[in-house]
């Protein structure tokens, strides 16, 4: 079993939860590649306008790159098609419907409207990032086509909207990384993302038998989520195209077995030689030289998952030879399951919550409005816009997104209003885009820094296109939008709190009991069979008489990567809500717990696929250990009110699991 780190007394925070995820910041080497881009976008975008005679539609554009900016994450190029694209079209959709909406509907009708895109973007956030920033970008897409008038028609506008973000989409897949020298430079996401994995199998094993074990095997984890991610995306052919590419897909679902004996090497919990760590590394170099592997130093064979380490070293050193295509082991989500999640109990949560909040601002924007507020500029779009962006719990916990919004508008406002005063017009201002443009992918490490530059940005943007300098009233819109936010999400809702968490914890464990299932499922073969030792390695000869066998890993490798991404992603959820104030903090308390059993589980699960592969049976300390996490599991998930996927578990599941080792 994993050793439970050791984390001393200094170690635990003297900040509240809520206030130390205020002032934490990621870190990291800057992304030049993407400040290049940055600096391309947005400012040229709008100078072109600006030479054109089309400022109003430039300024479109250039929010529509700025936006296309903050979703420009390290990749590959094909996922950044996706990451990029869907959010652009939904934008560009809620641009179009802002834009006819204001002009054709009264303020009660148009509040209605938006409220009702907010609960339609609420609940389709629910389904995965790239969905959530779909919906963040359709619901100020619409603020903006309602509360900034222009004089093109909503179409154009769209349109503009487009071509700013397809400018930004174009430059990240025609420019090559910085330092990306070796091979084909269209893959150099992909190709450092597989080395990654490999790297990560590496830290593990150097680490197993430690306090860090846990820490490695979550980094893993993430490694893989990453290498997926960055080899699947929209694709004209079914398969990979290229020589190059298919490469990276064998070399990749090569490191599937290698991760796989490593879990259960660190489950194991006794310590490896350096040895053992040499031949990950030697892999992870060859992917990103893109180079033959060379010799391997094989590790001691005196264990079942040393031997499992073994033939995954051997085997991936012939798919780095032969190079052929592989399947990726991802779990493909149908239109019934995203709506499922859409409109499931964490959907409905998210849903209502994002259009309370929104349609409020709409709401208050339109009195203000009418009120003459905003004087001869009727540019109202600020408040309902800086509500979506507070309302996100993807972005991080509510008081944390509202201090960093307040602390990162203040300033930007005021640091803008001293370049107003300085700055030459319109060049000035433009030059001032261009530079914030190259700011938003550092900036995007912490919401405060994300939102000044963001400030700047926008007002910059604004004045170009004849709006009076506006930082004094844009502070107190954004001080309107925190406490319509903050009432909202302390509000009593219909369904119970915490829906998004626990629907998450749900999948997570239902991922778990299915993985699980599967290799319980195939024990009494196993053992009539009595397969053994090396004979079952992947590939090997003794593929088809053991569970172990080839469609037989295939399966298992595609339920364990589901397994372990839904347990991280409900582990990020949990986290997010534990560092809210404590009001809401309290309504997702033991989920932390229950996740920590399903880690485990799986963790424990996968020890055992390992085994069998090897022995074709349990020993009595994998049986007793699977029987007590199922029964952790139970008791904690009834705390928290899931139900508890041991009861599901099949007749000849249970006979396996019970029966003596």
């Amino acid at each position: 079993m994993f050793p439970r780190p050791h984390v001393p007394a200094r170690a635990h925070a003297v900040l509240p939860p809520w206030l130390s995820h205020a002032l934490r910041t990621q870190r990291g080497p800057v992304p030049w590649s993407a400040v290049t881009r940055g600096a391309l976008s947005a400012g040229p975008l709008l100078l072109a306008a600006l030479l054109a005679g089309q400022l109003s539609l430039g300024v479109v554009a250039a929010i529509a790159a700025m936006l296309a900016g903050i979703n420009d994450r390290p990749g590959s190029r094909r996922a950044s098609v996706k990451r990029l694209g869907a959010p652009a079209f939904a934008g560009a959709a809620g641009l179009f419907v802002g834009t006819y909406g204001g002009d054709e509907l009264g303020a009660v009708a148009l509040t209605a409207v938006l409220t009702g895109l907010g609960l339609v973007a609420g609940g389709m956030s629910a389904i995965g990032p790239v969905a959530s920033a779909a919906g963040t970008q359709l619901l100020v897409g619409a603020a903006v086509g309602a509360g900034m008038p222009l004089p093109e028609a909503g179409w154009a506008r769209a349109l503009a909207y487009l071509a700013g973000a397809g400018w930004l989409l174009a430059l990240r897949l025609a420019l090559p990384t910085p330092g990306a020298l070796t091979g084909d430079f269209r893959f150099d996401g992909e190709r450092d993302a597989v080395a990654r994995v490999y790297d990560a199998v590496a830290d593990l094993l150097d680490t197993v038998g430690t306090g860090r074990a846990v820490e490695r095997r979550a980094a893993l984890t993430a490694a893989l989520d990453h290498a997926q991610d960055a080899l699947t995306g929209p694709r004209l052919r079914r398969r990979a195209g290229s020589a190059a590419e298919r490469r990276l897909h064998a070399q990749y679902a090569a490191a599937l077995p290698l991760a796989e004996a490593a879990t259960a090497l660190a489950w194991t919990g006794e310590p490896l030689s350096e040895r053992a760590s040499v031949g990950p590394r030697r892999l992870a170099d060859a992917v990103r030289r893109n180079t033959p592997t060379g010799p391997l130093p094989a590790p001691s064979r005196s264990a079942p998952a040393l031997r499992a380490l073994d033939d995954a070293l051997l085997h991936a050193a012939d798919a780095f030879d032969r190079g052929r295509g592989s399947d990726l082991h991802t779990r493909r989500r149908g239109a019934g399951d995203l709506l499922r999640t859409a409109f499931g109990a964490g959907g409905r949560e998210y849903g209502l919550r994002v259009a309370l909040s929104f349609g409020a601002a709409v709401a208050v924007a339109q009195v203000l409005y009418h009120s003459h507020w905003y004087g001869r500029h009727p540019h109202w779009y600020w408040l309902p816009a800086t509500a979506v962006f507070l309302v996100k719990p993807d972005l991080g916990p509510l008081v944390s997104r509202v201090l960093s919004r307040v602390a990162g508008t203040v300033f930007g406002a005021l640091l803008f209003a001293g370049f107003a005063a300085v700055l030459p017009r319109p060049e000035g201002l433009v030059a001032l885009v261009a530079v914030c443009g190259a700011l938003i992918p550092v900036a995007t490490r912490h919401f405060a820094a994300q939102t000044a530059v963001a400030t700047v940005l926008v007002l910059a943007l604004v004045m170009v296109g004849g709006e009076p300098q506006a930082s004094v009233s844009r502070i107190v819109e954004t001080l309107l939008a925190c406490a319509i936010v903050l009432i909202v999400g302390h509000l009593p809702m219909p369904a119970e709190r915490g829906g998004q968490v626990r629907a998450q914890l749900a999948v997570a464990a239902d991922a778990a009991h299915a993985y699980l299932a599967h290799v319980l499922g195939g024990s009494d073969d196993a053992s009539a069979t009595g397969g053994s030792g090396d004979a079952s390695g992947p590939g090997g000869s003794g593929d088809a008489s053991v569970p172990g066998g080839s469609d037989d890993r295939s399966v298992r490798w595609t339920l364990r990567r589901e397994a372990y991404r839904t347990l991280s992603e409900a582990r990020t959820a949990i986290a997010l809500a534990a560092h809210e104030l404590p009001a809401l903090a309290r309504h997702t308390q033991g989920t932390d717990e229950v996740a920590a059993v399903l880690e485990r589980l799986v963790d424990t699960t996968t020890a055992c696929a390992v085994h069998l592969d090897d022995t074709g049976r349990l020993t009595a300390r994998h049986r007793d250990r699977l029987t007590e996490l199922l029964g952790e599991l139970a008791a904690g998930s009834a705390r928290v009110g899931l139900p508890g996927p041991a009861s599901s578990l099949s007749p000849a599941t249970r006979e396996n699991l019970s029966a003596s080792g």
